[in-house]
């Protein structure tokens, strides 16, 4: 008896007194605020941007022809020349650097460094045309600031390291979605399969304090348009594993594609890196040229506006946005490939609206972009949870999660491994140079 008092004595003073304790409560607390207002800024900043190259498109329709390859192939040159690490979504090298145990090899995948080239390179790539998101790299910038914050606070305890990457990542998703739950579901479900318990605390917290951080900057928004509508009868419920097994084929599809071009690509690009860049950024072009400049930017915007019926598109938007993405992602820049995999769904949605007339658009949009995602991400509670947060309808649980299901379980049984899972090998275990 008496020394379980003393021991909950001695838990109870280094919680509350210990200065290691505190310290490390203050950097993932300070942290999650940088992370918050970095991230809102850099997602607020690239829609700006997104929205200038859409401008100067509708005056000179040409331009992406020029510019797309040459802006890809500058933003190439300069992720290989000064923020090696920062290619790509950022999603694998998170959780890549969440198994390394040597401190040495995660610095070169998440720094300060990457963090600042992250932002900058994929605000080149949007102003230049490219399909490339910023959802997913709010996830390698919150993970780089929160780990090289600790790492500079002098933390060296792996658990702590550890925490430090899950809840940057986490409060990145949870600060650019403005959707605190997504984000910490995202942790668990694709980053890491659990949450240590010496940890998980401050991990929670981050993530609050970041989704504050940016609500207090943006206010209390909704990213995609609310939506009265429900599946009302067997017939309209028809929807729901027409999408789910359609959207489940085509992420599953879209993973297997990127993950085997990006095995191949990756030797080319050490050597022809610039070409190949120019080459991907003609096929961005082509695709833009083909869908009067839909596929061009993150694919959130084209989301939202087909969510709220201001957009309809066939079959050949979500087909020539996957093309896009795909060249986007291999010419070696940063590409996240999150808001995009949502502007896909989005478009399968709506080409499928023909045939559920009798169905909200609306809500055929949503149940794309969740089938969409889950089957490329096979991450089907991320999938229904940030839809169900970012739309506020809460009717819609049901179909959502009915979707999500459905596509990951086609999904798995076409592309055994998740997507992020296959792309961070390459960081894991580094091809060996002779």
């Amino acid at each position: 008896m008496h020394s379980s008092i003393r021991r909950a004595s001695r838990r109870f003073r280094y919680h509350i007194l210990s200065r290691r304790a505190w310290r490390h409560r203050l950097v993932f607390w300070a942290g999650a605020v940088v992370v918050g207002v970095t991230c809102f800024v850099f997602v607020q900043g690239g829609q700006f941007l997104e929205t200038r190259f859409r401008q100067l498109m509708m005056g000179a329709p040409w331009l992406p022809f020029l510019i797309t390859p040459a802006g890809l192939a500058a933003a190439a040159w300069l992720t290989r020349r000064f923020f090696a690490g920062a290619e790509g979504s950022g999603i694998p090298q998170v959780v890549a650097a969440i198994q390394l145990p040597d401190r040495i090899r995660r610095g070169r995948l998440l720094s300060l460094r990457i963090a600042v080239g992250k932002i900058g390179l994929t605000w080149l790539a949007l102003i230049c045309g490219g399909s490339v998101g910023v959802f997913a790299p709010t996830v390698h910038i919150g993970a780089s600031l929160l780990y090289g914050f600790g790492d500079r606070s002098g933390i060296r305890r792996h658990h702590i390291h550890r925490g430090l990457i899950l809840a940057g990542g986490a409060a990145g998703i949870a600060a650019a979605f403005n959707t605190p739950l997504a984000g910490i579901v995202f942790a668990i479900e694709q980053m890491s399969r659990s949450i240590e318990e010496r940890s998980s605390g401050l991990m929670l917290s981050a993530v609050i304090i970041a989704g504050i951080t940016a609500l207090v900057l943006a206010g209390n928004y909704q990213m995609l348009p609310a939506v009265e509508s429900q599946l009302t009868d067997a017939v309209d419920w028809l929807a729901v594993p027409t999408l789910g097994i359609s959207g489940g084929l085509l992420g599953a599809f879209f993973g297997l594609v990127l993950i085997a071009t990006s095995c191949k690509v990756a030797p080319w690009l050490a050597q022809r890196g610039i070409v190949i860049a120019l080459l991907c950024g003609l096929i961005v072009a082509l695709c833009g040229w083909a869908t009067a400049g839909l596929t061009h930017g993150t694919g959130f915007q084209q989301a939202r506006e087909l969510a709220a019926g201001e957009l309809s598109v066939t079959f050949l938007f979500p087909l020539a946005k996957m093309i896009a993405t795909l060249a986007s992602y291999l010419s070696g820049v940063p590409a996240g490939i999150f808001g995009p995999a949502l502007g896909i769904g989005a478009g399968v949605g709506s080409a499928f609206a023909a045939w559920f007339p009798h169905v909200d658009t609306t809500v055929l949009v949503l149940l794309g972009m969740v089938a969409f995602f889950s089957g490329m991400a096979q991450t089907p509670i991320t999938a229904f949870v940030v839809i169900m947060e970012m739309s506020d309808h809460h009717a819609l649980l049901l179909p959502l999660m009915t979707t999500a299901f459905l596509a990951y379980i086609v999904s798995r049984a076409v592309c055994r491994k998740p997507i992020y899972l296959a792309l961070a090998e390459p960081f894991l275990n580094p091809p060996q140079r002779h």
